[in-house]
């Protein structure tokens, strides 16, 4: 199976469910999975991890943002926040949760291979 990257670039916590659960879903099928954050899309990851739509989600029965994180690591998704998001958001390595890690968009394409790239 084809791995499965997946590429944030707004600030929109949909977006970042959708992504999540798609990641979820192909590592689940046991394909490879990755999401990078750029830019202001890494701010929606900064702790506390949490969204603003969380208590309608959980009303609902869904999960949390922090608990769709949770679901993706577990099952081994990979997540890197962009350096330069990281910096526009006021993070450094050493505030974001140590599943996370950093990295360029130059290393993204570097390692992409045979993967599938989309973009939300």
């Amino acid at each position: 199976m084809r791995g499965l990257t997946i590429l944030l670039a707004g600030p929109d916590a949909d977006r970042l469910r959708s992504a999540l659960g798609l990641a979820a879903a192909q590592a689940a099928l046991g394909g490879a999975a990755r999401l990078f954050l750029d830019g202001a899309a890494v701010a929606l990851l900064a702790p506390p991890l949490a969204a603003p739509d969380d208590a309608a989600h959980a009303a609902a029965g869904l999960p949390t943002l922090a608990e769709l994180v949770d679901t993706a690591c577990t099952l081994g998704v990979s997540v890197t926040l962009c350096q330069s998001g990281l910096a526009l958001a006021g993070l450094d390595a050493t505030t974001i949760d140590a599943r996370f890690a950093t990295g360029g968009l130059t290393g993204l394409l570097a390692t992409i291979g045979e993967d599938r790239l989309v973009a939300l």
